[in-house]
């Protein structure tokens, strides 16, 4: 905002001003400078003054500042600008440019430097590297395009000896893709070739015949350029390196940077050529310069030497002659091929720049709108003690851009308010219409009388076009010379004419202005460029293709060129939405301190400042389309947003004024709403500013809603996806599992050999159990065909099998169990003499002591209480376990109920060892003998398996197993026993 700023630093804008007159304009412009604020706004244009000192103003917190703000929400400022510009292009698609105009050394150059590096420090936030490459090379043709068109002169260190308009190209993200450069008449008088000499290697030196003292060469020993003499500067040694580092990025080949060189170095060889009459010919002073400049261009000696000396005539016959120079056609000649080198040469810099960063592969349909900020940075009004032709093309220049000034600020501004239906009182302006009229109207102009003077056969001297223009332009009011009034005694007869332009009186001199309006370069040097060995200065001559006898039509002029390119840049920068940068220069010695006031005032009557800010004060500081204004402050006012029920946005803005009482300080137009102060419009900023992280948490919340929404319809379409694809994947289990079980009931394995099909992880237990029922199946299948009176021995083997499984290698599963081994005579052999003794005595047992079966009956080896073995028998029924003695008729020794016994320890070897743990501490152990007809028998499975059976089913308890290696231990007497083996 331009209140931002204190009091003490003026007013930072010009349309606050109390009173609106030229005194008040300077004293606010003066007491900003000397404060340091270098920058003024009228309205949406930025009044520049040099401070000629280096600011901190332009640093990354600085551009974070303006970045995305509006032009009155900052102090004034260059970044203001650019923004503004770079917000219209990007927001509304428009193309936008930014006019900096001002007079030499004012700092349009420093401020074209300041919008470009702004832009660049704008755009593209994510990184791209081929956006990062485009805005690179933006930046460092700045610094190349300096090095070759700029030079110092007595009013400038850094003065623009061209004109330059860059269009910069953005996508539809304002993210940069490319340009162009347009340059404009390079004084070619003034030759940028001052760092060559003194920052170049010895090496390179020698190569291109130079030295390091600037002084030797005609072209570098006149002027500022002659304070270089000795050991060059820092500045210049950086500054070259600066610019060989620009080249290389751009892309510059090496080759191209030496045929650079070379040409430049031919520049300063040509300057000191001389010439001398030698009888009736014209003779070359020192063939060593010839040979050197024939060496760096490419071409043959001897040729070089004729296109000096001679000139090459078609006749009207079609014959050929040669034709010899005097002396001063000889040096006009050196002079304009020198003036020709420097010309094309920087040409082809701008040319070969182009074509690296022009917009390649374009496709609006597929890239979206391609948009456009061009940058105008361009030589400013001159006034200079001796002007000349190239005076006359930069203020008829400056002649066109400020009728575009007053045509798109002043005319424009005025003609929208009568067009808007807005009452205002007129404001007068100069329309400097008349005075480019008088330059560039045909037949009548000064191009055109220029141009047929150049044109008539014949010689046709500068004072004889001055006769013309007299005779022409005699009754004009902005044109006249000495002949015309002859008592302006500070004009010369023949020689000065003073045109009347909108910024000053300016007197030219017309002594060469024909010859550098014509093509003063002889067709020879043309031909001798183009058959050039060096292929990039080849290129640079394509009119030299051309023979002698093909070249019948004179090229256009210089000032007509000049007239249809300024006519072309007008025509470009009207069809684009401007914003203007007024550069002043305080002073003329070019001090940080002083301000210059009747020169400061002089800049301010050219440039039209006043006469802006008489617009500005008596129209509106801001206008904006109704559903413009609606779009953006609409959301503070409660009877438009979100959206408004009126009959037209006119209504609903003016119910947005009405709310915040602004009624005074508006107009309403036919299409657009009027605001007269930026104060105003600030309000509506700040009020909107507050609102926005209102609204922005309320989109978030309505977005957050929206997303979890659709995360929630995405999880339940997920989850039912999942569902229908579960219920699949186990059907097809359950179809595949029936597939392969169909036919088991019919197999001699009942489905053994069948493979079950791997199931799902949500079947995982209900598969085990499908397994463990099939199994139970399986089992009873073959259970069901065994007969009753096995099943005794089949639950013992199961019992036997659970013991022993995975510790016993041989527990006799294989085999028959009898059990009664010492009762049945007729299946074994263990006591065929004496089973009727113990057939007796288990009757004698069973009716003393009511078992109702023998579990077990078996020799077996004991030990006794001398720890020695003795063969006795084993009975084990339902109710006891007995130690029998055979040789005494099996008489009982010892009885123990079998419910005593807790454990059973035995052995993971082959050994028939077995001991019986009790509860008394008193343990049995046993070695089973193994019978005749079986010596391998493994009894010890048929006792363990027995046993288990039997305490699992009658008593319902779980015997417990424990294996040992080698070495059982057991109790006697509550006194534990290890039991080494003996077999």
């Amino acid at each position: 905002m331009a209140e931002l700023e204190g009091l003490h630093f003026g007013k930072s804008d010009f349309v606050l001003l109390d009173e609106v007159t030229m005194e008040q304009f300077l004293e606010n412009l003066k007491l900003r400078f000397e404060e340091g604020r270098i920058y003024t706004f009228i309205g949406e244009v930025v009044v520049s003054v040099n401070p000629y000192r280096q600011m901190d103003i332009y640093g990354n917190d600085v551009i974070e500042a303006y970045r995305g703000r509006e032009l009155y929400e900052n102090p004034p400022h260059l970044y203001a600008v650019a923004d503004a510009a770079y917000k219209a292009m990007k927001r509304r698609a428009k193309d936008t440019c930014i006019v900096i105009s001002g007079e030499s050394g004012a700092g349009k150059t420093e401020a074209s430097k300041y919008i470009m590096q702004y832009i660049a420090a704008i755009t593209n936030p994510s990184q791209r590297q081929e956006v990062e490459s485009v805005k690179s090379v933006l930046l460092k043709s700045n610094c190349v395009l300096e090095a070759f068109g700029n030079a110092k002169t007595n009013r400038n260190d850094n003065s623009s000896r061209f004109g330059k308009y860059m269009d910069i190209n953005f996508n539809f993200n304002g993210d940069p893709t490319g340009g162009h450069i347009n340059n404009y008449l390079l004084e070619k008088s003034c030759y940028a070739v001052g760092d060559l000499k003194g920052v170049c290697s010895e090496d390179l030196l020698k190569s291109l015949h130079l030295n390091k003292d600037p002084t030797d060469y005609t072209y570098t020993s006149q002027g500022a350029v002659a304070m270089t003499v000795g050991t060059p500067h820092l500045y210049d040694r950086s500054h070259h390196r600066a610019v060989m580092s620009a080249l290389k990025v751009i892309g510059f080949s090496q080759e191209e940077i030496n045929s650079i060189y070379k040409i430049l170095a031919t520049i300063l060889h040509l300057g000191n050529l001389k010439f001398e009459n030698e009888a009736e010919n014209v003779q070359l002073v020192g063939g060593d310069l010839v040979m050197h400049i024939s060496e760096l261009t490419g071409t043959e000696v001897e040729s070089m030497r004729k296109a000096l000396l001679y000139r090459t005539v078609a006749t009207g016959g079609g014959e050929v002659i040669e034709k010899g120079h005097s002396e001063q056609e000889a040096s006009y000649g050196r002079e304009a091929l020198a003036k020709a080198l420097y010309e094309r040469l920087f040409g082809w810099i701008v040319g070969r720049i182009n074509s690296v960063i022009e917009v390649k592969n374009y496709n609006p349909a597929l890239h979206g709108k391609n948009t456009v900020i061009g940058v105008l940075d361009i030589y400013g009004f001159e006034i200079f003690d001796n002007n000349s032709f190239e005076q006359f093309c930069i203020n008829y220049c400056n002649e066109k851009l400020q009728q575009l000034f007053i045509e798109l600020i002043l005319r424009q501004e005025q003609d929208e308010y009568q067009r808007e239906g807005i009452t205002w009182q007129h404001i007068e302006y100069f329309n400097n219409q008349i005075i480019v009229d008088l330059v560039e109207q045909p037949h009548k102009g000064i191009i055109s009388i220029l141009d047929d003077a150049c044109l008539t056969v014949g010689k046709v001297t500068d004072s004889a076009c001055l006769d013309s223009m007299n005779d022409k332009l005699g009754h004009h009011p902005h044109f006249t010379s000495r002949k015309l009034t002859p008592t302006d005694k500070t004009m010369e007869f023949n020689r000065h004419f003073r045109i009347r332009h909108y910024a000053g009186d300016v007197m030219y001199s017309v002594e060469g202005f024909l010859d550098k309006n014509k093509d003063p370069l002889f067709q020879d040097f043309k031909r001798l460029m183009f058959n050039s060995s060096d292929p990039i200065l080849k290129e640079m001559w394509p009119d030299g293709k051309l023979s002698i006898t093909e070249v019948t039509k004179r090229p256009l002029t210089a000032a007509t060129l000049f007239k249809n390119s300024i006519i072309a840049l007008v025509d470009k920068l009207a069809c684009k939405e401007p914003y203007y940068v007024r550069c002043v220069k305080p002073n003329e010695v070019k001090s940080p301190m002083l301000f210059d006031d009747a020169r400061c005032q002089h800049q301010v009557a050219y440039l039209g400042l006043l006469e802006n800010v008489h617009v500005r004060r008596a129209g509106f500081a801001y206008r904006q389309p109704y559903d413009r204004f609606l779009q953006r402050y609409k959301m503070t006012c409660e009877y438009t947003w979100p959206n408004h029920l009126m009959g037209s946005d006119r209504e609903a803005v003016e119910a947005i004024v009405l709310q915040h009482n602004f009624e005074g300080d508006v107009a309403y137009g036919h299409t657009k709403l009027f605001v007269r102060t930026p104060r105003t419009l600030f309000t509506l900023e700040q009020e909107r500013t507050a609102l926005i992280p209102i609204l922005v948490l309320f989109l978030q919340k309505v977005w957050r809603g929206a997303l979890a929404r659709m995360r929630c319809r995405r999880m339940r379409a997920i989850y039912t996806i999942m569902g229908c694809y579960k219920r699949y994947k186990v059907k097809a289990h359950f179809w595949e599992v029936e597939r392969r079980f169909a036919n088991v009931r019919n197999m001699t394995d009942y489905g053994k050999s069948v493979e079950w099909p791997a199931p799902p992880a949500s079947l995982m237990q209900f598969h085990r159990i499908t397994q463990h029922l099939y199994r139970r199946w399986k089992a009873r299948q073959i259970i069901k065909n065994i007969p009753p009176s096995d099943m005794a021995e089949v639950r013992a083997k199961v019992a036997a099998l659970g013991a022993l499984s995975g510790e016993r290698t041989d527990w006799g599963f294989g085999r028959s169990w009898e059990r009664d081994y010492l009762a049945n005579v007729s299946l074994s052999l263990d006591c065929p003499l004496t089973s009727s003794n113990f057939v007796r005595t288990t009757k004698d047992l069973k009716n003393k002591d009511q078992y109702n079966q023998i579990l077990f009956s078996g020799f077996v080896r004991m030990l006794n209480w001398f720890n020695n073995t003795k063969d006795r028998a084993l009975l084990i029924t339902d109710k006891h376990i007995y130690r029998l003695e055979p040789k005494k008729h099996f008489k009982v020794q010892k009885r123990i109920p079998i419910e005593t016994v807790i454990s059973l320890s035995v052995t993971s070897g082959t050994d028939q060892m077995v001991v019986l743990h009790t509860v008394s501490k008193d343990d049995v152990l046993v070695h089973l003998q193994r019978g005749q007809l079986g010596p391998n028998q493994d009894r010890i499975g048929e006792l363990v398996g027995t046993l288990c059976d039997h305490f699992l089913n009658a008593i319902n308890v779980s015997l417990t197993i424990t294996f040992t290696l080698t070495l059982p231990t057991c109790c006697r007497h509550s006194s534990k026993k290890l039991i080494a083996l003996s077999l």
